[in-house]
């Protein structure tokens, strides 16, 4: 990530900026589920650093990096929400960061630029905040299959239908299956959908997965691999925190859980997200298809929010505080 990518140009004004935009119900349920599982110094931090603008609350302000990326003082960031995986699904999917990131013009970097900028006390308020917001929204980007994939930009220029309306398979998952889910079985809200959601985080479907999630195994992986020393969320930060992560003009080093994070979302890119036909069957929001995508649009905004609330709960509390 390069010098003009590390400097902040975020104005008070622009925080205010509202509207629907692409994806906003995915990354709202992101939120509001990391806001149930914050530790006290965790939510503390997000409540004294969120504006009036967003009430406090990490699924208000979910969104305000989509919002923001095409007005012209955030126009760097537009590629910082994905990682181009060079890979070729369904047949075989991978994402190495040497490959994908040499730039350091990813996801992987920024996430691991704006953890770093989080904790930076020489930081006035409003850049603080601004790596805060970063901070949410990326860690729901990264588990959107498409986002770590490079073909057909992401799924943006492969053509489908969505209950018979024209689409296109990165909007089909990042808006179209996830929200005709939602209106039908959630309540139509985010805040709903995150709280049936968050019930099968503590003590449901996902409740003897959940710690898998932050202690950056790659849940495709055989147990037996499986490793004590397996890169984990409190290294990454301690990484960082003790001044290992060395962040100059030049160049950031992706952290490790990430990475480890990029390679199990993409891995949905061979399994269900490549697995149609759409000169044959384009159709994305009926049928099989859509059976087996919504289990996966469940699971990945389940390993965000419960990821983003331990991701700040080590920050901050300096412990994942899972309960």
């Amino acid at each position: 990530m390069k010098s003009n990518l590390l400097a902040s140009c975020v104005s008070l004004s622009l925080l205010a900026v509202g509207g629907a935009a692409w994806g906003n119900v995915g990354h709202q349920t992101i939120g509001f589920i990391a806001q149930n599982f914050l530790g006290p110094k965790a939510a503390a931090f997000v409540q004294g650093h969120l504006n009036a603008s967003f009430d406090g609350s990490l699924g208000i302000a979910a969104t305000w990096a989509d919002q923001v990326k095409s007005t012209p003082p955030f126009e760097w960031s537009k590629n910082l929400h994905f990682v181009d995986a060079e890979d070729d699904p369904p047949v075989s999917c991978s994402v190495e960061e040497t490959r994908d990131c040499a730039d350091f013009i990813c996801i992987l970097a920024a996430i691991a630029n704006y953890t770093a900028r989080v904790v930076d006390p020489t930081l006035p308020p409003e850049q603080t905040m601004e790596a805060l917001l970063f901070i949410d929204h990326f860690l729901g980007d990264i588990t959107q299959p498409l986002h770590v994939e490079a073909i057909a930009a992401g799924g943006n220029d492969i053509d489908a239908l969505c209950s018979g309306e024209s689409t296109n398979l990165h909007a089909a998952w990042d808006t179209g299956m996830l929200v005709k889910n939602v209106d039908a079985v959630h309540g139509g809200t985010s805040e709903q959908y995150a709280a049936d959601l968050t019930i099968e985080i503590i003590n449901g479907t996902f409740s003897g997965i959940r710690s898998e999630w932050i202690t950056c195994i790659n849940t495709t992986e055989p147990f037996f691999n499986k490793r004590a020393d397996m890169p984990s969320i409190e290294r990454d930060i301690a990484n960082i925190i003790q001044g290992r992560q060395f962040f100059n003009d030049s160049t950031i080093t992706p952290l490790e859980c990430p990475l480890v994070w990029a390679r199990d979302t993409n891995a949905f890119d061979c399994s269900t997200v490549f697995s149609f036909e759409p000169e044959t069957d384009p159709e994305l929001c009926e049928g099989t298809y859509f059976t087996n995508a919504i289990p996966v649009i469940d699971l990945q905004l389940s390993k965000a929010g419960f990821r983003l609330a331990a991701w700040l709960n080590v920050l901050f509390d300096g412990a994942p505080l899972v309960s």
